[in-house]
């Protein structure tokens, strides 16, 4: 059982003030919940632990998945391949940071992996700068939450130049490069995303600047905004099949830029190895003894309930979750039926006293940084509720 604790909500002004401004949802219900799930230190830890595990683990499987080429297991693009490759083979082509989402780990209930969000996830605004909010907004101690996203993003782009040395390396390594931020114009949610990363980069110390994604300049010799200024790294929250499937020619032209060493693209291109859900299956061959894995095919499970995904689906999108006896149990419509679909093994995931269920969502910047939930139904899709944490 979910324990939660009881807050005021923040008005909708402050909230607008901060710089969240999707806070009502489509049907006028308000997406940050007026309480907190109340998590033990051990609880916390766990949740660090099992997430810095994993992350190793989807290390090892990328390695596998190149090594073996298994790009089309995982519906991976053909355009992207050797981008994939020659980011991975790169250390300068760091990943930032990207979110677990993760069932348990609260009220006895062993922690599952559930997905990867590596490449563009969502939730960081709320994870990273509401739940402080919420705490001081009540008068709590903002301290009693496993949350440092902040920094450790921070910090993580300072690796973008120091790499594995220390981070307060970057003074004395940094020699003026600039950082272009990126998003689809008219998305606030996604556009205040990129801002929050752009406020952690400068930081940092890094120049920045930012373009929505149809005024950003591409040729061989580089990225530029819409000034003609080029930049040496370029962040967008644009999915990596996205670019392959819809702008093959960008794809292309990227993949070129990226040779020529002429910029350093952000998250890199073999966070889409990680994204796709086919690297579950991978994971359960390579790890078959994990007690954070749940048993994943390509192939229907036999007699047992799973859950039917498609390898980039988004949001709840195109999920089923289809009954021990093959019956569908619950579905949701969606735009990813072309993908590739896979298939996981059913969970439940904690709930509370009111039925709800909850969905934990660690973030990871060189190790696990931050915590936060979303709470709604069996398959969680984008009317679901952004919970926050108190330590208890």
């Amino acid at each position: 059982m979910v324990a939660l604790h009881t807050i005021t909500p923040i008005d909708d002004h402050a909230l607008e003030q901060l710089g969240f401004e999707w806070h009502t949802d489509s049907d006028e219900s308000k997406y940050i919940a007026d309480s907190l799930v109340v998590v033990s230190d051990a609880e916390a830890e766990a949740y660090y632990e099992a997430v810095n595990e994993l992350y190793d683990m989807y290390a090892t499987a990328a390695q596998y998945v190149i090594d073996n080429n298994l790009f089309f297991e995982l519906g991976i693009p053909f355009n992207l391949i050797e981008t994939i490759k020659k980011s991975w083979e790169n250390d300068v082509h760091w990943h930032l940071y990207g979110r677990f989402d993760l069932a348990g780990g609260i009220g006895g209930a062993p922690i599952k992996l559930i997905e990867f969000n590596a490449d563009t996830p969502t939730s960081l605004f709320e994870t990273a700068i509401l739940q402080w909010a919420l705490l001081k907004h009540n008068k709590m101690d903002e301290e009693r939450q496993f949350n440092n996203v902040y920094q450790a993003i921070s910090d993580n782009f300072r690796r973008l130049i120091t790499l594995f040395d220390d981070p307060d390396e970057f003074e004395r390594l940094y020699d003026g490069w600039k950082i272009l931020f990126s998003s689809v114009s008219g998305n606030i949610e996604e556009e205040q995303t990129v801002r929050l990363l752009q406020q952690m980069a400068i930081d940092a110390g890094f120049e920045t600047g930012f373009e929505p994604l149809g005024g950003v300049k591409f040729d061989e010799e580089g990225i530029y905004d819409s000034n003609e200024t080029s930049y040496e790294y370029w962040f967008k929250l644009y999915p990596w099949e996205d670019i392959a499937i819809e702008e093959p020619e960008l794809a292309t032209l990227l993949t070129t830029i990226m040779n020529n060493q002429k910029a350093i693209l952000i998250n890199p291109a073999y966070t889409l190895l990680f994204q796709s859900k086919g690297m579950l299956k991978i994971l359960c061959d390579l790890f078959p003894d994990s007690p954070y894995l749940l048993k994943t095919s390509f192939e229907p499970l036999k007699g047992v309930q799973c859950v039917e995904k498609r390898m980039f689906g988004r949001e709840g999108a195109n999920i089923r979750i289809i009954g021990a006896a093959g019956d569908v149990v619950e579905a949701n419509e969606g735009p990813y039926g072309n993908f590739k679909p896979v298939y996981q093994e059913y969970v439940e995931f904690p709930r509370d006293a009111q039925g709800n269920y909850y969905q934990a969502g660690v973030f990871f910047a060189y190790e696990a940084c931050g915590l936060g939930f979303r709470r709604g139904g069996k398959i969680l899709n984008n009317m679901s509720k952004f919970v926050g944490h108190l330590l208890r």
